[in-house]
């Protein structure tokens, strides 16, 4: 396999790793575990397993081809070249959480442990990895569109999400905010908002829907059947829930769900004097400031990640 193309394996660092990076050493990480009743053996077998993944993709990948090796964590640092391929190892998170940074990189999903992992955005083992890579070099790996959303902020920071962005506070406290999509607009108190993608809809956004249709039903505000249909991954809308709002003489709670596309975006205003954040796919770590007078316009992102089937 000879091409002047790179190829970036993300990776990430086991549960193992990251105690041994904690406690120094892992025999203090076991006893940490253990002195707390936890099966230590269980962590050596994952990352065992992870090991023996990069090991099976390291030899698959050998040869005449130019491998960066990146964690992670330095994802968001990392400049991609516009041709590079880019394999994901991991579960399904890191390789949600390594598409946002790309911009039509072809990404290739392998998963270290197929028992362990159910895999969704995972289709291929360690050993096929070269075999894989020579297809998408040679065009011949279908290519499935994935929309991810963006906010914008007035001062020109963005953020991108391939799952959800979540809007609100970083502690249990009350987000306070103004809210507007086309015409409608109102003032509202609640535990944050939720903007899915189509791949983002059979999760968190499943789940606020699924508690919220169960409250109703038990306080005999809708009807027992509920029929919850996630988007397709490449659906050109988001979709947005308000967590727990709450109505009061200044809040509304009206405009509580709907649809996001490029025509109808979303325009959050913050009224939170600090501790208002708005991060993605779950990774408050990646995040951006947002407290009182920060504008968040929240649609369908220009750029579409492009996952290799």
């Amino acid at each position: 396999m000879e091409t002047s193309r790179k190829i970036v394996v993300v990776t990430r660092r086991t549960r193992v790793e990251e105690l041994v990076s904690r406690f120094h050493t892992l025999d203090q990480a076991r006893f940490y575990l253990e002195h707390l009743g936890a099966d230590f053996g269980e962590y050596q077998r994952e990352h065992a397993a992870y090991v023996e993944a990069r090991r099976a993709v390291e030899e698959s990948l050998a040869g005449r081809v130019r491998v960066q090796w990146l964690d992670r964590g330095l994802l968001a640092n990392y400049l991609f070249a516009p041709d590079d391929v880019v394999v994901g190892l991991g579960q399904d998170g890191l390789v949600a959480n390594a598409l946002k940074y790309l911009d039509g990189q072809p990404l290739i999903g392998v998963n270290p442990e197929p028992t362990r992992f159910d895999g969704v955005l995972l289709p291929f083992a360690p050993r096929d990895t070269g075999a894989i890579v020579r297809d998408v070099l040679a065009g011949r790996r279908p290519i499935k569109t994935v929309t991810m959303a963006q906010a914008s902020l007035a001062d020109g920071q963005v953020l991108y999400a391939v799952n959800d962005l979540f809007v609100g506070p970083r502690s249990h406290s009350s987000a306070r905010y103004e809210i507007r999509l086309g015409t409608r607009r109102e003032m509202q108190s609640s535990s944050g908002l939720i903007v899915s993608t189509g791949l983002g809809s059979t999760g968190w956004m499943k789940s606020v829907a699924t508690g919220a249709h169960a409250v109703a039903t038990q306080f005999g505000g809708a009807s027992r059947k509920f029929d919850y249909r996630p988007m397709p991954w490449d659906a050109p809308f988001l979709r947005f829930a308000v967590r727990e709002p709450f109505p009061s003489v200044a809040t509304h709670a009206t405009l509580v769900c709907g649809r996001i596309d490029e025509s109808l975006p979303l325009e959050v205003r913050s009224m939170m004097g600090e501790n208002g954040v708005i991060f993605s796919d779950g990774m408050e770590a990646d995040a951006l400031d947002f407290n009182a007078g920060a504008v968040a316009a929240i649609g369908p992102a220009r750029r579409v990640g492009q996952l290799i089937h």
